[in-house]
């Protein structure tokens, strides 16, 4: 516990900060959904959240090598809340627009770019490395907790007191994580980098690093595609319950997938470090996307939809540990700012892509299609608004397959 002190106090305060931002978020997509009735403009949400990753992770990870991280993430918080108060003062005058959203996202993205980087090699620094799995377990714990709590949370505030009340909780959430790291943690400072060495020359040893490092470089392209995957998941999946129930079932069926990944958790901390953690992750994945998407395409009842995000959610902590134990163990410490960010470029860019492609593909395509199909097609996916995204999942059920093959097969003899 003493090793151990600055880690759980920034864990702690952080995780609830992520509750309180992830509240936000959910309870925004539930009003732009409910004001547009389109998955694809609702998407646009995260995908200009995550454009910054794509365009500038790879300078942001250069300027984080060489900036002081406490600042660097005391900085990106304040600005990150800035962009809440704004949403704030916007709905108090009944002036919010979908674009305000898009725009004050794509600042938050750009603010966690910075970040991110930042907050990870911090983790680093004030973690013992014998004790790396233990506390990516623990990371992965409270990221569960934060996926089992925000939508019922958000739900019921955003049901009892509109916007007003879950952003007053991100903010109270925030103050609390702001004050910890400013007055209660200490970050040994990282060996810099030469500062007179061009920024565009020290991004570019990020991609250097990773292109001479073949193991690293072939995990980050596989966790792309999965990406993908995931992230036209998630645009498919408001409108795959909301036409067929209500935001309490869109809300009750995300908490289940929070549950799962606590569980998850509490496994991985428990675990014995694997012989082969490549094989692990190839394998975690494999039976998170094998199961989930092809059980949603067909079933009809919020408690097949519950079980399936369980059954594709149980194995993400284990993927996720032994992932970041593989980053740390391996990437030297005055890199991984630089590595880190060029891994969130690499890794994050097919998520705008997949978000983009989930919407478009549930609004144009899939819905119109199952509105006119008969037959074959509407036995396996019914009928009606939601119909379209029935068959999306399983679409994404065939291709998050065809990913975790080809890239289980790449990487088979890996360790």
């Amino acid at each position: 516990m003493k090793q151990l002190k600055n880690f759980l106090i920034l864990w702690i305060t952080q995780a609830l900060s992520q509750l309180g931002s992830a509240m936000t978020s959910f309870a925004l997509t539930l009003w732009l959904y409910r004001k547009t009735g389109s998955a694809l403009e609702t998407a646009l949400l995260s995908i200009c959240s995550y454009a910054p990753y794509v365009v500038l992770s790879i300078f942001a990870g250069a300027l984080t090598d060489r900036w002081d991280k406490k600042k660097t993430m005391l900085a990106c918080d304040a600005l990150a809340a800035l962009c809440t108060v704004t949403v704030f003062v916007l709905l108090k005058r009944d002036a919010l627009m979908p674009w305000h959203m898009y725009l004050l996202n794509a600042l938050n993205g750009l603010m966690n770019t910075v970040q991110q980087p930042a907050s990870d090699v911090a983790m680093t620094l004030i973690t013992p490395r014998e004790q790396y799995q233990r506390t990516s377990g623990l990371r992965s714990f409270s990221n569960s907790l934060v996926n089992i709590l925000h939508p019922v949370l958000a739900t019921a505030l955003f049901a009892l007191g509109g916007m007003d009340g879950v952003i007053a909780v991100d903010l109270l959430t925030f103050a609390v994580a702001f004050l910890a790291l400013m007055g209660f943690v200490h970050i040994p400072r990282a060996a810099l980098p030469d500062r007179k060495e061009p920024l565009l020359q020290s991004a570019r040893g990020g991609l250097r690093y990773l292109k001479e490092t073949p193991l690293i470089l072939h995990l980050i392209l596989f966790l792309a595609g999965v990406n993908l995957v995931a992230s036209a998941f998630n645009a498919t999946l408001p409108a795959y319950v909301l036409p067929r129930a209500d935001e309490a079932t869109l809300g009750m069926v995300t908490s289940c997938a929070g549950i799962a990944t606590l569980l998850g958790s509490a496994l991985v901390m428990v675990l014995p470090a694997p012989r082969n953690r490549v094989r692990v992750i190839c394998w975690s994945l494999l039976m998170s996307l094998g199961t989930e998407n092809y059980l949603l395409a067909f079933a009809r009842t919020p408690f097949l939809w519950c079980l399936a995000q369980v059954l594709g959610w149980l194995p993400i902590p284990l993927m996720s540990a032994n992932l970041d134990v593989i980053f740390r163990s391996t990437v030297p410490v005055p890199m991984q700012g630089r590595v880190y960010a060029c891994r969130n470029t690499l890794q994050f860019f097919t998520i705008p892509i997949g978000y983009f492609l989930g919407g478009w593909m549930v609004d144009r395509v899939c819905e119109p299609f199952m509105a006119s199909a008969q037959g074959i097609w509407t036995a396996l996916f019914g009928s009606g608004k939601g119909a379209g995204a029935s068959l999306m999942m399983l679409i994404l059920a065939l291709c998050g397959t065809a990913v975790c093959l080809v890239f289980g097969r790449l990487l088979k003899n890996r360790k």
